[in-house]
């Protein structure tokens, strides 16, 4: 019996996310791995949130193995908390003598430490950790168990057989997250449905690591529900099909034969059907990767597989496609997986099908967009036309909830990283801050206020995290809108708000309905029309019994008539 402590550094791969509210796959799967060796080893799970609250790591030579998991190869700006670093594990783990393992995208590419940069080499943490494992970490730690922590005749590169072998390290595993922070009420398992890529035939986009993960191999679609269904029965309540490159293309017909193979909308029907029953009462259902390419070559298939999503999903769900550019020159020179023709098909189509408001306030499905920068080929002329296809959407009364923007990691293994590294990223340095800038506030905010109208209300938004008089607050979902409610303070809480204005990247909100007599002063001034003078007012004649009382104290009927959307007695 092994005593064994995972700390999740938290990782985000361009299939898979595991920062909070997520969590991912990998303290899943690991600790299936641990439980199938033997199911009397204990093990303890932190999140490195947790260990960063810590003094005193003494507690961690208790354990005969520590697992950590780390690495983003996208990273990108978080709000409920960010992943580790490798100064970090110097600072928590170098002196802790106890075997230690490194595992996730930092061991099998390097640590991503922002974009533009290439990867910090977990290589030079090799006097820090006993095994960087390259290979799938369930597979490779169950053996380092069996050899009784000896490193001999372990293969740190070993991965599964297939993508049915990980079942029963799935559905053990799922008791982990009774573990996390976050548990019950606000945590979001991402879950796969299958592992590599279909344009790998052509070598795939020039940047991605996916490709180096070979052909589609899907999950048969009763490991993923079963995986479901005990993770629901732990108590997890929302989840993500989002580790995988393209929900549309789940057990596509002809896959691993050709680049863009044709979708099965049948399998996704089945999937998310099946995904309802054993999960009767979950609150959010969302998927994550769609491949516009796909999309626009099938068209048919992919509107009945849209359909099947909004059928069985939560609103506010996000298809977030790899448009990456829509220059013709980056496009050829990467290998990008779509025309700007086939992008805007793709994006249409799915205005269609999800534009619809649903009952938690927010669009059913809408897609996202990333786009990448520093790809080779780039130019000024890169910036104009991207910038003109966003305009194009944003004229044309397209939605969009999410416009990622981001410059490229050189990732070793992908062909942008033995071609041109950074070169292009120090080129343009100047014209994408410029350009992101740009489409914050040409694009972004006109855009937001398209898809959320002032005075609409949000409901089970996440009070999350304050900053001064204001908290911070998400739905819990793909890609959820960050809003901004002024003059409350009781976090870890669900709220409904009222829509009131713009940010570039947030909005701001109102709780709804509004207690008069015991909201704050930020509150109330957040009112559209209310201001302090009449603000003061409010608070000097409370409490209120009756909307006459509060009539009297105000001196414009147009005001009160505004606050009456807001407020209850």
């Amino acid at each position: 019996m092994f005593k064994i402590t995972i700390i999740d550094g938290y990782i985000d791969e361009p299939t898979c996310l595991g920062v909070p509210p997520y969590i991912s796959p990998y303290p899943r799967y690991i600790t299936g791995a641990i439980l199938k060796q033997d199911k009397k080893n204990q093990i303890s799970y932190y999140t490195i949130d947790q260990i960063r609250q810590k003094d005193d790591f003494s507690f961690l030579l208790k354990n005969n193995l520590i697992i950590v998991i780390a690495g983003t190869s996208v990273p990108g700006k978080y709000l409920a908390g960010y992943p580790i670093s490798p100064n970090e594990i110097k600072k928590f783990l170098e002196k802790i003598t106890v075997k230690k393992i490194l595992v996730g995208p930092a061991a099998k590419h390097g640590f991503g430490i922002q974009g533009g940069r290439k990867t910090y080499d977990s290589v030079l943490l090799k006097n820090i950790f006993d095994l960087i494992i390259s290979g799938d970490p369930e597979i490779v730690i169950k053996k380092y168990l069996e050899n009784n922590l000896k490193t001999k005749d372990i293969n740190i590169s070993e991965k599964r057989k297939n993508a049915h072998s990980i079942k029963d390290y799935a559905n053990l595993g799922s008791k982990i997250v009774k573990q996390h922070p976050y548990f019950p009420d606000y945590i979001i398992a991402e879950i796969e449905t299958y592992r590599g890529c279909p344009r790998t035939i052509t070598g795939g986009c020039s940047f991605c690591s996916e490709p180096a993960k070979g052909l589609p191999d899907f999950r048969p679609i009763n490991d993923i529900v079963e995986e479901i269904q005990n993770l629901y029965k732990q108590g997890i309540k929302a989840f993500r099909l989002g580790n995988q490159p393209c929900i549309f293309s789940y057990q596509s017909i002809d896959s691993g034969k050709i680049e863009f193979p044709r979708p099965n909308p049948p399998a996704l029907t089945e999937l998310f059907s099946k995904i309802r029953i054993v999960a009767p009462g979950l609150k959010t259902l969302h998927i994550d990767n769609a491949n516009p390419g796909v999309i626009a070559r099938y068209p048919k298939e992919a509107e009945t597989i849209a359909k099947t999503i909004v059928k069985y999903h939560t609103p506010g769900d996000v298809a977030a496609m790899g448009v990456e550019s829509v220059d013709p020159v980056v496009i050829k020179n990467n290998n990008l997986k779509a025309t700007p023709d086939e992008s805007l098909q793709a994006i249409k189509l799915i205005n269609k099908i999800g534009s619809k408001r649903g009952n938690n306030g927010m669009p059913e499905l809408l897609p996202g967009l990333n786009f990448v920068f520093g790809l080779a080929g780039e130019t000024k002329n890169t910036f104009t036309l991207n910038y003109e296809f966003l305009k194009y959407i944003l004229d044309g009364n397209l939605l969009l909830r999410r416009i990622n923007l981001r410059q490229v990691i050189p990732i070793p293994g992908t062909r942008i990283y033995d071609d041109i590294g950074d070169k292009f990223v120090k080129k343009n340095k100047y014209l994408f801050k410029h350009f992101k800038n740009k489409i914050r506030t040409k694009i972004e905010k006109p855009m937001l206020e398209k898809i959320i109208p002032k005075g609409t209300i949000i409901r089970d938004v996440y009070t999350e995290k304050t900053q001064g008089k204001l908290m911070f607050c998400r739905q819990i979902g793909s890609y959820p809108l960050l809003i901004g409610v002024p003059g409350i303070n009781e976090k870890n809480k669900f709220i409904d708000v009222k829509i009131v204005d713009y940010g570039f990247r947030s909005i701001t909100g109102i709780p709804y309905p509004l207690d008069v007599n015991t909201a704050s002063r930020e509150t109330l001034e957040s009112i559209p029309g209310i201001g302090k003078k009449r603000t003061n007012r409010i608070l000097a004649n409370r409490p209120f019994k009756s909307k006459e009382e509060l009539k009297k104290s105000l001196d414009d009927l147009e005001i009160f008539d505004r606050i009456l959307g807001f407020v209850k007695f």
